[in-house]
């Protein structure tokens, strides 16, 4: 009984496969006359299955619901939009055109850039198509989306509140338009297409090179110390003898065109795409560093007054300092930082890496921030490690990143000598495997390597971009990497509010950073540099504030927000990641400070002139070149620096964060070692203790001490550079790697 049920039920699929078989057969004949051939009906070889693009081949399954825009079901018929690659002896592809029409199929394009159509059939015969003897591929006709560059999705600059793109190269929103950014570096290479602008023309405004700045050079008896005046033939003598504009070899190094393209960069017209933060800014680039990344501190200093000189007539707002140079002084009285304190006095956000000295022989190291990035009044940027993902959730603090606190030391009225231990650096930002602009040697037909791409080649091969002339790619890590970043991310909010001041731009900087877990306030600052959430609550303050600070006629506790604007929700959604902010400003040194009340009122911190740190309070002011035919107030010719007695620093409401750290200790996490998540949590519940009258420097004393680092907490807790040792900015090939230091200190 068993075999006979199965002889009879293959009897009825015998039955079932010839009835099959003669409606194959029907069909076959009807598509003969038809005049669409054979082809659909024989078997679908390897070759041509090789043809079809995957998502076509699944797009064209009628089973599927249709899921993308290049397939639809049109009165009740699965279409196709795809692009057909032919090899066609005839470059008209006539046959294969008249095919496509056959097929009940329509052209829509013939591409001139290639030998190609796009055209729209009836997805049961993609396979026929795909067996034509002209069709090299098929590919269906794809959404195109732009591939933003890593740099710019990964810090926030692609949201809505920052910029939108249209196309793959048209946008709107800000884009750091009208604001120059000063790049004191190895130099820059101006005929990048990198620092193109949309019509093509440079973006680097101008090349200045310090090293050509040196009359003197050595010899005895010559006094080049003279000032030189605005309109003067001794001025128009130093700009001609430090103009490099027309030299071909501008970045002989290879590090200052990588930072500056990082900064402004503007790269998507090449894949990978490495449009920097602000693709639309003025590029100044000032040159301090020779051909082998190292310079002097005259020649830094030199650079730093130039840029300050220049900086209202070029509408210079932003400065990058990717180097470092050792010193044991306090900030009170390093070169460095007084020079860039008379900077920032004179309304320039500067920005400063960290240095990449956080772990040596894979120890942690505390208390190795470079000059002059232990100054209160800079940026200190250290850098994050974004794990090759443009995703936020997975990023942490790179090992290499400088931690503080600053070593620096100075003594005080006592007598007693003591370490400045300022909280550093002040934020993250991208600064390992960092692609960006190569320079070259400006000759088409000798495009010479920098020394950088000479040395590593792999970190050219990395980028797997394209090396024509003028488009050469690098990738390269560090602190110095990630500053730049900070610096265009300050040239766009300056856009969005030219009123900001430096101190203001970052403290918005700090307080919408996104706290990383796992790392503390030594490591990482406030955060992740977070560029939506900045621009956002740049958006609310008035844009008079700088005016009306220079001019003393807004006082503490005076409302900084715009007509009509309130503070924006603190968080933000960069990609698939909401985070909240971090809620906190560094202040005085050590003090962390928190609540709305930071920007809905104005700050005495807020004036660029005045500094607070270990105690003490100080006012640097400008002082302006005058005369006939000489503009006011534009060309700083020296700087007073004076101690305030009497000045009060905060108003009513700022929250002191400070007091929910406790005792700093590395162990237990807590003090200066508090995981910057934790503390952010903290606040985001309303925790933290409110100044109920501000806070006053009376007789000149500050009473709050904020978070101190105890003097004997070094070995035991982590290595502290307890003598104020500042190893220089070195050079990171990737997390962990330092091959070399860049110091400023060597010969040229």
């Amino acid at each position: 009984m068993k075999s006979k049920t199965q002889f009879t039920v293959l009897i009825e699929r015998s039955a079932l496969l010839q009835r099959l078989f003669a409606v194959f057969m029907t069909l076959t004949v009807l598509a003969v006359l038809l005049g669409l051939g054979t082809a659909q009906a024989q078997p679908v070889s390897w070759a041509t299955r090789g043809k079809i693009a995957r998502d076509l081949s699944d797009g064209a399954d009628a089973m599927r619901e249709p899921r993308a825009a290049w397939v639809r079901n049109v009165r009740g018929e699965r279409q196709v939009q795809a692009i057909v690659v032919s090899d066609a002896a005839d470059k008209d592809m006539t046959e294969l055109r008249a095919y496509v029409l056959r097929l009940g199929g329509s052209i829509h394009t013939r591409h001139g850039a290639l030998q190609a159509l796009t055209v729209q059939i009836p997805a049961r015969y993609v396979q026929a198509l795909a067996q034509h003897k002209d069709v090299l591929s098929l590919s269906p006709n794809r959404t195109v989306q732009r591939t933003a560059s890593t740099v710019e999705a990964i810090t926030g600059s692609l949201t809505t509140r920052v910029r939108k793109y249209t196309t793959t190269t048209a946008y709107t929103g800000a884009d750091g338009s009208g604001i120059g950014i000063a790049v004191l570096d190895s130099g820059v290479m101006r005929a990048h297409q990198s620092f193109a602008n949309a019509l093509g023309f440079s973006r680097v405004k101008r090349n200045v090179s310090m090293l050509n700045a040196n009359i003197a050079d050595w010899a005895t008896g010559v006094d080049a110390a003279g000032l030189l005046a605005p309109g003067s033939l001794a001025l128009a003598g130093f700009e001609a003898a430090i103009n490099t504009e027309l030299v071909e070899t501008q970045d002989p190094y290879g590090h200052g065109t990588h930072v500056a393209s990082v900064a402004a960069g503007r790269g998507f017209y090449q894949a990978p795409d490495t449009t920097g933060l602000a693709p639309n800014a003025d590029i100044y680039d000032v040159k301090v560093l020779n051909s082998l990344g190292i310079g002097t501190l005259s020649d830094a200093l030199e650079g730093i007054y130039w840029v300050i000189y220049h900086a209202k007539e070029y509408n210079i707002r932003v400065m990058n300092l990717s180097l470092a140079a050792e010193s044991g002084e306090s900030w009170q009285t390093d070169p460095l930082c007084i020079a860039v304190r008379s900077a920032s006095a004179a309304g320039i956000t500067v920005v400063v890496a960290a240095g990449n000295f956080g772990n040596v022989l894979g120890k942690e190291i505390y208390g190795a921030v470079s000059a002059p990035g232990n100054d209160p009044s800079v940026i200190t940027v250290g850098a994050a490690n974004f794990k090759a993902t443009v995703e936020r959730a997975d990023d942490s603090v790179t090992l290499f990143s400088s931690r503080g606190p600053t070593r620096g030391a100075y003594v005080d009225a006592k007598g007693v000598k003591r370490a400045d231990n300022l909280i550093k650096p002040d934020l993250v930002a991208p600064g390992n495997r960092i692609f960006g602009a190569s320079a070259t040697k400006a000759s088409l037909l000798s495009p010479t390597k920098n020394r950088l791409a000479t040395l590593f080649p792999d970190l050219v091969t990395a980028t797997g971009g394209a090396q024509a002339y003028g488009q050469t790619l690098i990738m390269m890590s560090g602190t110095s990497i990630a500053a730049p970043a900070v610096a265009g991310a300050a040239a766009l909010l300056l856009q969005t509010n030219p009123g900001l001041t430096p101190p203001l731009v970052k403290a918005i900087l700090q307080y919408s950073a996104q706290p990383l877990p796992g790392s503390n306030l030594l490591q990482q600052g406030a955060g992740l540099l977070n560029v939506d959430g900045a621009v956002a609550l740049a958006k609310v303050l008035r844009t008079d504030l700088g005016t009306a600070i220079a001019a003393g006629t807004i006082s503490v506790g005076t409302s900084m927000l715009a007509s009509g604007q309130v503070m924006p929700a603190e968080n933000s959604k960069v990609n698939s990641t909401t985070f909240n902010w971090s809620r906190m400003v560094f202040a005085g040194g050590n003090h962390v400070l928190s609540g709305p009340a930071l920007f809905s009122k104005y700050q005495a911190i807020y004036d660029p002139r005045i500094t607070w740190a270990n105690g003490t309070v100080r006012k640097r002011q400008p002082i302006y070149w005058s005369g006939l035919l000489i503009a006011a107030n534009t060309f700083p010719k020296s700087f007073t620096d004076t101690a305030l007695t009497n000045q009060s620093l905060l108003s009513a409401g700022v929250v002191n964060a400070g007091s929910l750290t406790g005792t700093s200790s590395l162990t237990g996490k807590t003090g200066v070692f508090t995981l910057t998540s934790t503390l952010a949590g903290w606040l985001a519940s309303g925790s933290g203790s409110v100044f109920g009258s501000g806070l006053v420097l009376s007789e000149g004393l500050v009473l709050s001490e904020g978070l101190v680092l105890s003097e004997g907490l070094v070995l035991s807790e982590g290595l502290v550079l307890s003598e104020g040792l500042v190893l220089s900015e070195g050079l990171v090939l990737s997390e962990g790697l330092v091959l070399s230091e860049i110091s400023l200190y060597g010969e040229r």
